[in-house]
């Protein structure tokens, strides 16, 4: 290279995002949906679609599953996995779940269903994960048209640190200072209804977690920084026991008169997240004069272990509720 060449290159007034003179596109924040399979008789499936791309991380997904033989727009209820803020993803269900239950029976209700997956703890700390959720569900209205579904009539459905996920996305559809700033604009990311498993609602006031020997083998926790607590919700967070922090991201400080209905359904014998979590969601939506119901499953442990007989009634009650809430035909 010639030193007048050098000198062209590091010319500081040279546009170097145009390379070669040429435009060059934004990169692209979301991607469209593509093109649906068939999975079984009732539903067709959008996989491994991203809803969102933030710079420094993986970018974020969807499956879509849609009713097959929908006549028109149909409601949307998107379903947030558990795994203690630290494990699982979309497509993952409880092991009491049959797998895909939970979207195969939505669809079956003429209800579609998003799964998304979302920041972890150690990704990013919350509010990563609400800003997460609100991007997918904005993505969902910017495609309603394409996917046939109803923009107007979407739910949430989530368990364990899912459920906790969307009951503050249920409760916070009117919090601009929440929306966070990924994935597609310009729509809301409000739900009408929430269905919560078994979720936290008071982060300060869950008691520790008491782990089986063995259950999180050293080569699952090599990540884990050196002296950080591997309590869920101190890992949410930051790795702080701030009181503050931990209300702040915990679904009863955001109660308000104005809150969707909920369903609340929560074994009295669970040994991960008390049943106390959903009375404490409970009171506070009921002195909001918040629409709410409360199902307690008995001698039901986390993820419904020990009710597994009954399951289906438990997964049938949850997707009549969303028929009734959101006007399934």
């Amino acid at each position: 290279m010639t030193v007048d060449r050098a000198n062209d290159v590091l010319d500081p007034s040279r546009d170097v995002s145009r390379p070669g003179g040429r435009t060059v596109p934004p990169f692209p924040v979301y991607d469209a949906p593509g093109a649906p399979e068939q999975a079984g008789g009732e539903s067709l499936v959008y996989r491994e679609v991203t809803y969102a791309r933030a710079l420094g991380f993986r970018p974020l997904k969807l499956d879509i599953w849609l009713p097959r033989d929908a006549a028109g727009p149909t409601p949307l209820v998107l379903w947030v996995h558990g795994g203690a803020f630290q494990l699982g993803d979309r497509r993952e269900l409880p092991p009491t779940f049959a797998p895909d239950s939970v979207f195969r029976l939505l669809n079956q209700a003429g209800i579609a269903c998003a799964t998304a997956d979302y920041r972890h703890a150690l990704e990013a700390p919350f509010p990563a994960q609400l800003h997460d959720l609100k991007a997918a569900v904005r993505y969902l209205r910017e495609f309603a048209a394409q996917l046939n579904i109803d923009p107007e009539r979407f739910g949430a459905w989530g368990e364990s640190a899912g459920g906790h996920l969307v009951a503050l996305l249920g409760l916070t559809g009117n919090r601009q200072d929440l929306e966070g700033g990924l994935g597609a604009q310009g729509h809301p990311s409000s739900v009408s209804a929430v269905v919560d498993f078994y979720g936290v609602s008071s982060l300060a006031d869950i008691p520790p977690m008491q782990r089986p020997a063995g259950l999180f083998p050293d080569a699952l926790t090599a990540a884990v920084p050196p002296g950080m607590s591997l309590q869920p919700e101190y890992m949410l967070v930051g790795g702080s026991d701030d009181r503050d922090l931990l209300a702040a991201a915990s679904p009863v400080s955001y109660v308000t008169p104005g809150a969707v209905p909920f369903l609340l359904v929560h074994g009295d014998s669970d040994g991960l997240v008390p049943h106390s979590q959903t009375e404490l969601l409970a009171a506070a939506l009921a002195e909001a004069g918040v629409e709410h119901d409360v199902v307690t499953i008995e001698g039901g442990d986390h993820c419904f272990f020990g009710a597994e007989d009954r399951m289906d009634a438990i997964l049938a009650a949850a997707v009549g509720y969303f028929s009734r809430k959101l006007g399934a035909v």
